[in-house]
């Protein structure tokens, strides 16, 4: 969860709430064969790197919804976002065109910054 604090209160967003934000934008870019989850392989090296592994929804150790992860670091949005790419296309081009477009949606819909956003690719799919 990623807490705003403003004058009025506290604004909490869930991560579910930013999984399905940047599922969305994501998805409208081309080139984008599907979503996926982190590999597990992925959960324990960040684990190994972090020193912790977030609870989720689906209890200890649980892999990313819809393979996005949204930190918070120095009150700036850190994303980790897991995509499937098609065959035959420019990675670099999709993935830049991925996190300017992530990154304009989530900070236009939440006023939050973003730092930066790490796209991993995790598999080719053929058509």
């Amino acid at each position: 969860m990623i807490t705003k604090v403003n004058p009025y209160g506290h604004i909490s967003l869930t991560n579910d709430y930013f999984s399905g934000l940047v599922e969305q934008a994501a998805k409208q870019c081309y080139g984008i064969a599907a979503m996926g989850q982190a590999p597990a392989e992925s959960v324990v090296r960040s684990a190994l790197r972090t020193g912790s592994i977030s609870e989720g929804a689906r209890g200890p150790a649980s892999l990313p919804p819809k393979g996005v992860t949204v930190t918070q670091e120095g009150g700036k949005l850190v994303i980790a976002l897991h995509i499937k790419v098609g065959f035959g296309l420019n990675i670099s081009t999709i993935t830049q065109s991925i996190t300017h477009r992530v990154k304009d949606e989530v900070e236009l819909a939440t006023g939050l910054k973003v730092a930066r956003i790490d796209v991993y690719v995790d598999d080719i799919i053929a058509d």
